[in-house]
C-alpha cells in the first residue's frame, strides 16, 4: 500500500490523493483510512503540506460522495444491482445500509464515513430515497471534513510509529468511530438546544 501511495505522490502529487479518494468513496476496494493516515505520516516527515493534504482529501471525498449520489439518483437500484457486485456493493449491503438509514436518518451520511462498508453506500441510499441534495451536501461535506481531519491528523501525530498505524486503524477504528459519534451527538444536541432557545426568544 505504501509503495502505491508513494508512487502516486511522486508522480501525480496531491492530484493522486484526490483521485484515490474519489474512486475509493465511489466503491473501489481502497483502504481509505490507511491511505489518509499514511498521508499524515508523510506530512510528519515534511514530504506533504498538512493544510494542502487536508484540502485535497476533503476535495476528493466530496467529489467521490457527490458522484455516488448522482449515480444513485440518476440510474437507481438497477445499475447498482448490475455493476455493484463487481466493486463489492451487493444488494444485501445496500439493504442493510437502508435499514440503518431508516433508523438513524440523515446523520448516517455524516457518521457513515467512519463505518467500514457503509461509507461507500450512504450516498447511493440517500439518492435512492430521494433525499434532498441540499441536505445531503450539509451532512456529506461536513463528514468529509471530519473524516479527513481525523485520519490525516492521526497519521501525523503517530509519526515514527507508522508501523503501528495499520494495527491501530484496524483494531481501534470502532472505538474511534464511537468517539466521533459521541462528539457528533453532543454537537447536534447543543445546536438543537440553541435553536429551541432562539425560537422561544422569538415569542
Amino acid at each position: 500500500m505504501e509503495q502505491h501511495i508513494d508512487y502516486l505522490i511522486e508522480h501525480f502529487g496531491y492530484f493522486g490523493l484526490i483521485i484515490m479518494l474519489i474512486v475509493g468513496i465511489i466503491g473501489l476496494p481502497i483502504p481509505d483510512e490507511v491511505l489518509l493516515t499514511y498521508v499524515g505520516y508523510n506530512v510528519y516527515h515534511g514530504k506533504l503540506s498538512y493544510i494542502i493534504s487536508l484540502i485535497c482529501a476533503v476535495l476528493g471525498s466530496v467529489v467521490g460522495i457527490s458522484l455516488s449520489y448522482y449515480i444513485g439518483y440518476k440510474f437507481g437500484l438497477p445499475l447498482l444491482k448490475k455493476f455493484g457486485p463487481k466493486i463489492n456493493i451487493t444488494e444485501e449491503k445496500v439493504n442493510s445500509t437502508q435499514k440503518l438509514f431508516n433508523k438513524i436518518g440523515s446523520p448516517l451520511i455524516l457518521i457513515g464515513y467512519f463505518i467500514p462498508g457503509v461509507r461507500h453506500l450512504t450516498a447511493y441510499v440517500a439518492a435512492l430515497n430521494k433525499f434532498s441534495f441540499r441536505k445531503f451536501v450539509v451532512y456529506a461535506y461536513l463528514g468529509a471534513i471530519l473524516w479527513s481531519y481525523t485520519f490525516i491528523t492521526l497519521g501525523r501525530k503517530l509519526g515514527e510509529r507508522w508501523d503501528q498505524v495499520g494495527l491501530y486503524v484496524s483494531k481501534y477504528s470502532m472505538y474511534l468511530f464511537l468517539l466521533v459519534i459521541v462528539i457528533v451527538i453532543m454537537v447536534y444536541l447543543y445546536w438543537r438546544k440553541k435553536q429551541q432557545l432562539r425560537n422561544v426568544g422569538k415569542f
